[in-house]
């Protein structure tokens, strides 16, 4: 076998999951909203979202000049 076949990656084709469980309420989900069950659980989630209940945290570094003990008071 040359190096070359050694590294391509082999190809598998994607199988189609079950229907699984809507995150929002653990009903099946249904294929037209999936993988959510309605469009309530859809805009329920998208609401999350938008206002912020789901965030990747992140550590954002203190602005420039600010330092222990200082306060703009």
């Amino acid at each position: 076998m040359s190096d070359d076949a050694k590294h391509e990656a082999e190809v598998v084709p994607l199988r189609r999951a079950g229907r699984g469980a809507c995150p929002m309420c653990g009903k099946p989900a249904a294929e037209k909203y999936r993988p959510f069950c309605s469009r309530r659980c859809a805009d329920l989630d998208l609401g999350k979202w938008l206002n912020g209940s789901y965030r990747v945290p992140t550590e954002e570094p203190a602005p420039e000049g600010a330092g222990p003990g200082d306060d703009e008071a």
